[in-house]
Parts: C-alpha cells; structure tokens; sequence
C-alpha cells in the first residue's frame, strides 16, 4: 500500500508564498516514478499544476502557474516539493500530490497514479 501524505497548505494573501511538500511510503516501485500536483477548485474538474520526473531533470507546468511554482524533488527522503509564490485568488483550491504515470499528459484522467488526501490552498481576494 502506498501512501502519500501532503503538508504545507494554509492561508495566505495575494502576492505571498506557500510551500507545499509530499512524502511518499509503502510500495518501494512507486519510489522511481514522475510526481506531480494537481488542484481542485469547488465545481471546477481537477486540473494539472506541475510535474517532475523521477530525475528531476524533466519538468513541466500550468500554464496558469508557469513562472510562480517550482517543482522539486528529494529521492533520498522520498519527498516532492511545490514552491508556490506571487499567489493569486484563483490558486485558491486543494491541491494533491501525484506518484505514477501518465502524469506528464497533464490530465488527471490519464493518470496512472496513487494521489494523497489533498491540501487546502485558500488566496482571499
């Protein structure tokens, strides 16, 4: 059974920064696949934010975030990192963390993957 257990979200002003983290247990395999997060606003579909392969040499963004969120990872502490910064009222959703494939079709449809329970991101406006 693998498990992934996000942390970090919260509340924050426009313009501030959050930093959420993932850490992966459980199935040793799922250690070398590509990570990634997703977020989810109320009534809206589940929607791709970033992903990482599991170098961490390969990665790729939203468009509606690309140039504010970094992507990181830490395989020695089985760990993925999200870096958010200049957030904005629509960053507002929960966000979860992904470990599988499929991830860099930037469709949550298409992804093979085990997700955490999610992450509540609130940017007031």
């Amino acid at each position: 059974q693998v498990q992934l257990v996000e942390s970090g979200g919260g509340l924050v002003q426009a313009g501030g920064s959050l930093s959420l983290s993932c850490a992966v247990s459980g199935r040793t395999f799922s250690m070398y696949v590509a990570r990634g997060w997703f977020r989810q606003a109320p009534g809206k579909e589940r929607e791709f934010v970033a992903a990482i392969s599991w170098s961490g040499a390969r990665t790729d963004y939203g468009d509606s975030v690309k140039g504010r969120f970094t992507i990181s990872r830490d395989n020695a502490k089985n760990t993925v990192f999200l870096q958010m910064n200049n957030l904005k009222p629509e960053d507002t959703a929960v966000y979860y963390c992904a470990a599988g494939t499929g991830i860099f079709e930037r469709k949550a449809d298409y992804c093979v993957c085990d997700w955490g329970q999610g992450t509540q991101v609130t940017v007031p406006s």
